[in-house]
């Protein structure tokens, strides 16, 4: 019985962790560019007992009781999958159609990666601007963050990420080409907020090429559209109500083991 309620709380508490992440997928439903986490669970230590003298030659399950001590959750996988892509038609709106890729941004001088592509423009040096994130990270191109005449006319961002810029007076100029990140490994990948990632923990042993490689000129850009998140309401109201079911019989084990040791401790 004790053995139960260790089981019972010890897999309450990870279910909790479970019921937060499918939360966060749902509170960010409308949020550009973000990818949903899957939470999956592993066996703790399991004890065999084998109570009985013989084998049966009918029994199609192994030989004794198995008693495990809960379950934990073994990680939180970042899905990929490629959400809807919706149009804008505003200049600074992109949208990669590929998932594997993502914007470089440059923030506090560490190199960032999103999928959000709603950018801005905020001044750089005189008579120039550079395209920013909601919260001021730099785009990277090639060479560095990217800079726009002030007195531009239009920008295109063709779909291979490189950019030009139509003056005032007509001309044209080349305001360089986006640098993108090809992910690998996105399991790797910290998310660090503001719908972004930093590349790999420095103690994990994992480089960060063998998490994601840089590329440029792949045509997977697309201008005046936004990609919303990949979250399907209908998937994660299943799974919450799911996770809420394994809740309740976990909690009503933990209430019935210990309505037996009371049973135990009243016999006389």
């Amino acid at each position: 019985m004790n053995r139960a309620m260790i089981a019972s709380s010890v897999t309450l508490g990870q279910l909790q962790h479970k019921l937060d992440t499918v939360a966060n997928n749902l509170a960010n439903l409308n949020t550009n560019g973000f990818k949903r986490r899957e939470t999956s669970f592993s066996d703790l230590l399991v004890q065999q007992m084998n109570n009985l003298p013989r084998a049966d030659e009918t029994r199609l399950t192994p030989l004794g009781i198995r008693s495990g001590t809960g379950a934990a959750v073994a990680g939180t996988t970042l899905r990929l999958e490629q959400g809807t892509i919706k149009r804008t038609d505003r200049m600074l709106d992109l949208a990669l159609t590929e998932p594997q890729y993502f914007f470089q941004v440059l923030h506090n001088g560490e190199t960032q990666y999103t999928r959000d592509g709603a950018f801005y423009f905020s001044e750089s040096r005189p008579g120039f601007l550079n395209i920013v994130t909601g919260d001021g990270a730099y785009l990277l191109g090639t060479n560095g963050p990217i800079e726009i005449p002030m007195n531009y006319k239009s920008v295109t961002i063709r779909s291979d990420g490189q950019i030009e810029v139509t003056l005032q007076n007509d001309t044209t100029y080349n305001a360089g080409q986006l640098a993108l990140a090809n992910v690998h490994r996105p399991q790797y990948l910290q998310a660090i907020g503001h719908n972004r990632f930093a590349g790999p923990n420095e103690n994990s042993g994992i480089v960060l090429a063998d998490v994601l490689e840089t590329v440029n000129g792949v045509q997977v850009v697309s201008q005046g559209v936004l990609e919303m998140s990949n979250v399907d309401l209908a998937h994660e109201m299943n799974s919450m109500i799911e996770m809420q079911r394994h809740f309740q019989l976990s909690a009503r084990s933990l209430t019935i083991a210990d309505e037996m040791m009371g049973l135990v401790n009243r016999i006389r």
